[in-house]
């Protein structure tokens, strides 16, 4: 696989990510469980692992983003790819180096430009736009190929991307990458948590999360070729911290909308309670301010369907959020976007530094190749 340039090779990305990874795990108390003891987590079925599966994302996250080499066939590399993500959450490659998988899920999408290929009118060909407050270099923009790999064993995520990138080999091009980690959960109601990103507030608590939420909002339902499918949204954002830190704790509440401690709307009841825009205080004032990122981003007011957020908090380059949404319609995400660039309060402490969407192909399985309902 070849490489922008400036970037570790990946035998020194593997042993910062290894020496990383002893670190953590020699912290008294920790209680990371082995991974052997971990279930594993099917990679195969209608629908790709690490988007609803498993139901509680696991802890640690590596994405990498790369392109495709001219003339290269697709749909080979990708029943490649798919080989190897059911020989790794197997346990049976021999790259794994001797690591369990534990419960490593491994999620794979294409760019626009390839879906392009695969078909003109099919969902995910159309970029991303550019919106406010981004400073993204050329190589953080866009992109041909996705490889999400989450698992709750740190060590099992740069082993995995290892062996992937290993497989495609001088076919692909990596872009960027970015690792990430959730910090503790909330629970906000029967089967569903959401983490605390690092403003100290519950991050992704509004989504599609029933079942038939999701076949609304989530996942594509035709044409044939991407069904089971869905759209993916990448945003790696800087936080400016000491600027957020210094509002009082009911400033940084109006920012968001919702309790810092409790998540719960400024409107009243729990973290579950869906947000009352049109509550107001006695004198007539909104209880979630008109610029808060609840109020701005909320699917009602933007007129759009809901997006599942399953983002991850990141401290290099720089402390932030890698942002990733899953939406059957990217103008689930734009319009949102767009609608918060007016006058989001929570944009002013944030910056994006890379940017990308992409197609997630639908699940696969022995008969079924990944990517085969695309690309034959």
């Amino acid at each position: 696989m070849r490489r922008a340039e400036n970037h570790p090779s990946r035998r020194a990305f593997l042993g910062t990510a290894v020496l990383a990874g002893l670190a953590a795990g020699c912290e008294p108390g920790t209680g990371q469980p082995d991974s052997r003891d971990v279930p594993p987590v099917p990679p195969t079925g209608p629908h790709q692992a690490g988007i609803t599966t498993p139901g509680e994302a696991q802890r640690n996250l590596l994405v990498v983003v790369a392109d495709v080499e001219e003339g290269v066939a697709v749909g080979p590399l990708l029943a490649e790819l798919g080989e190897v993500v059911r020989a790794l959450t197997a346990g049976t490659d021999v790259r794994l180096l001797g690591s369990s998988p534990g419960d490593l899920t491994v999620t794979i999408g294409l760019g626009p430009r390839l879906v392009r290929v695969a078909g003109a009118s099919l969902p995910g060909t159309a970029d991303l736009p550019q919106f406010s407050r981004e400073q993204v270099d050329p190589r953080a923009r866009g992109g041909d190929l996705m490889v999400q790999v989450c698992a709750g064993d740190p060590v099992v995520l740069s082993i995995a991307a290892a062996a992937l990138l290993d497989q495609a080999g001088d076919r692909v091009r990596e872009r960027w990458r970015q690792s990430g980690h959730r910090g503790s959960t909330v629970p906000v109601n029967e089967g569903l948590a959401a983490p605390r990103n690092v403003f100290g507030f519950v991050d992704g608590i509004v989504g599609p999360h029933t079942a038939s939420q999701q076949r609304r909002d989530l996942w594509l339902a035709g044409p044939a070729p991407v069904a089971g499918g869905t759209i993916a949204v990448l945003r790696r954002m800087e936080l400016d911290l000491p600027k957020f830190a210094a509002l009082s704790v009911a400033d940084q509440e109006a920012v968001f909308g919702r309790g810092r401690d409790t998540g719960a709307p400024l409107s009243g009841g729990h973290i579950a309670t869906d947000p009352d825009l049109g509550a107001k205080t006695p004198d007539g004032r909104y209880l979630i301010p008109v610029g808060s990122h609840v109020r701005r981003a909320h699917s009602a007011a933007v007129g759009v369907g809901l997006m599942l957020r399953r983002s991850y908090s990141i401290a290099d380059p720089s402390p932030g959020l890698l942002f990733i949404s899953f939406q059957n319609d990217l103008r689930t995400f734009t319009n949102t976007l767009t609608r918060m660039d007016t006058d989001d309060a929570l944009l002013p402490f944030t910056t994006t530094t890379a940017t990308a969407t992409f197609l997630v192909l639908p699940g696969f399985d022995q008969q079924r190749p990944l990517g085969s309902t695309l690309f034959r």
